[in-house]
């Protein structure tokens, strides 16, 4: 799938297909690119989550822009979503880690083994949301919860273009452990790091997909979480 979207990314940026073309149909792309119809399904939308390409139903996929600007995940972009988790999550972590009961540890314990476990990546992202709205719950605040269920749709959007174009899932995996081990230790300076680092890891690895190449670092601009 990396590879037929960075085929069909690659096209659409040299303008080979300008901007307001009509995509070949997926049978003929199957056939020049010769693969399965899920594969081009999903590198067609990693497309549209670029905001390279528009699906008109009935009609095709036709291009919207020959460069990759910033993805949206349901109604938020990247850089707002990523913005407000900064603000939310870090502290948050801070938070449960002097505040959690012992069922928020089970509860975190139990969801962290299966997702180490978890080869399927829809029920992995499933899981993912519900890993760090357990985390807003361990808070014992209900508005840190309530902001986090807010965005859920999001964060699942986000979870599952992080791992289907950035291999993220083992990696996160290890992130998610360090944030719980916290939590366990009941260290709130250990949590923030851990939650700070997690989210810095998701920044760089969208910028990666976004804008391959580039090496700067995650921008923490404005006030401090």
């Amino acid at each position: 799938m990396e590879a037929v979207l960075t085929h069909l990314r690659g096209a659409i940026e040299r303008g080979e297909y300008a901007v307001g073309d009509k995509l070949p149909s997926e049978a003929e792309l199957c056939r020049r690119l010769e693969v399965s119809r899920p594969v081009l399904r999903e590198a067609l939308r990693a497309l549209q989550v670029m905001g390279l390409t528009v699906s008109r139903t009935g009609k095709g996929t036709f291009v919207l822009a020959n460069a990759v600007e910033e993805p949206t995940f349901g109604d938020y972009a990247a850089s707002d979503l990523i913005e407000v988790r900064r603000h939310v999550e870090i502290p948050v972590a801070g938070y449960a880690a002097v505040r959690r009961t012992p069922e928020n540890l089970d509860h975190l314990a139990q969801l962290l083994e299966r997702m180490e476990g978890e080869t399927d990546t829809t029920a992995w992202v499933a899981m993912d949301t519900i890993f760090h709205i357990a985390i807003a719950e361990a808070s014992q605040n209900p508005v840190f919860r309530k902001v986090i269920e807010e965005i859920r749709d999001a964060l699942a959007r986000q979870s599952a273009f992080l791992n289907e174009l950035g291999g993220r899932r083992e990696q996160s995996n290890r992130e998610h452990r360090a944030i719980v081990e916290a939590l366990f230790d009941g260290s709130e300076r250990d949590a923030v790091e851990a939650m700070s680092h997690h989210l810095d890891r998701v920044e760089t690895t969208l910028t990666s997909i976004v804008h391959p190449g580039r090496t700067d670092t995650p921008t923490k601009g404005g006030p401090e979480a």
